[in-house]
């Protein structure tokens, strides 16, 4: 009976790291993207259960390295979101990360891994959370805490985030769509000389 929770999670897993895979120029084709708000909707020329991502980068002012980066994908077999947020390193793993605005504060998030360039959460989230995200206001925060315990919140952006999630989804269901064997030829029998 566990065995479909653990086939729904790796299958969520595997999304999120197909996000990830993504964000690394593989090759030269590039993803397709469009800015709505303070989001960039991107859909890569690859087949993936979830071949479009949202995404947002915050990047320090000072040193112009990133402090946060957000991915929100959907796998549209599924009708369920993965997430990947980066932070710097040097934060406390044992205490996981909160996204919270004005109107919501989410479940406590746990990385999963880190290396050179920060700390990871890669994650299957619910569509409410989704829907929470869609009805707040524009500000948002990721909070985390340092090795030391001193909390921060890390902030971004909302702005746009209701229409870039429609068309996200709505291109990754068409994308899915087009990508996928069609039914009629994986029913015909096999011809036979």
């Amino acid at each position: 009976m566990k065995t479909v929770p653990i086939t729904v999670m790796a299958g969520m897993l595997l999304a999120c790291t197909t996000a990830l895979a993504q964000q690394l120029p593989a090759d030269p084709g590039r993803p397709e993207s469009k800015t709505v708000g303070d989001w960039t909707v991107r859909c890569f020329p690859v087949q993936s259960p979830s071949p479009c991502d949202m995404f947002q980068e915050e990047d320090s002012q000072a040193s112009h390295q990133r402090v946060v980066s957000l991915s929100l994908a959907y796998v549209p077999s599924l009708d369920r979101h993965a997430f990947q947020i980066s932070v710097p390193l040097d934060v406390a793993l044992q205490h996981g990360m909160t996204i919270q605005t004005a109107s919501y504060t989410s479940p406590v998030f746990r990385y999963r891994r880190c290396d050179r360039n920060g700390c990871y959460v890669e994650t299957p989230v619910d569509n409410g959370l989704v829907a929470a995200l869609v009805k707040s206001g524009p500000d948002a925060k990721i909070n985390i805490a340092a090795d030391g315990g001193k909390l921060y919140g890390i902030k971004f952006s909302l702005k746009g985030f209701a229409a870039a999630h429609d068309d996200m989804v709505a291109q990754a269901r068409a994308k899915a769509k087009s990508a996928a064997p069609s039914g009629d030829a994986a029913a015909a029998p096999a011809a036979t000389p």
